[in-house]
């Protein structure tokens, strides 16, 4: 059995919530185990799927957060930023499910955080499963 690693960037807790119940669902109904680790926002995933990718105990990451657009620029460079550093970890072969959301409010994170709705959160996790599998066939 393989152990996915759940990240998930607390600054809504919750939205956080539902976007981990619904990853935790669809990784469990894949027949994984999975450990959830917590980071304070989106901008820590890429760096903290990096460390714990280091140790060889995870097959699989679910990256989970939620940005909303505010009166700053600061929305344009936690969302560009944080997807740019899942995508390099991707290329570089790890299996990265990236749910981190990025919405204009509050309605439209519940809509898609909500595992009864959009469950973006098991999209994530289904799509590093999809990874994972990808992986495990054509990797050396």
């Amino acid at each position: 059995m393989s152990t996915f690693l759940l990240l998930e960037a607390r600054f809504y807790p919750h939205l956080s919530d539902m976007l981990l119940d619904g990853a935790r669902k669809a990784v469990e109904s894949a027949g994984h185990k999975h450990e959830t680790l917590t980071v304070p926002g989106a901008l820590e995933l890429p760096g903290a799927i990096a460390l714990a990718a280091r140790s060889g105990r995870f097959c699989a990451f679910v990256a989970l957060g939620v940005v909303i657009r505010g009166q700053t620029y600061h929305f344009e460079i936690v969302s560009n930023e944080s997807a740019r550093g899942i995508m390099d970890l991707t290329l570089q072969g790890y299996a990265i499910g990236n749910g981190i959301l990025t919405v204009e409010n509050e309605a439209q994170a519940i809509e898609r955080c909500d595992p009864e709705r959009l469950d973006k959160g098991g999209a994530a996790a289904r799509a590093a499963q999809a990874l994972y599998e990808l992986r495990t066939k054509y990797a050396p």
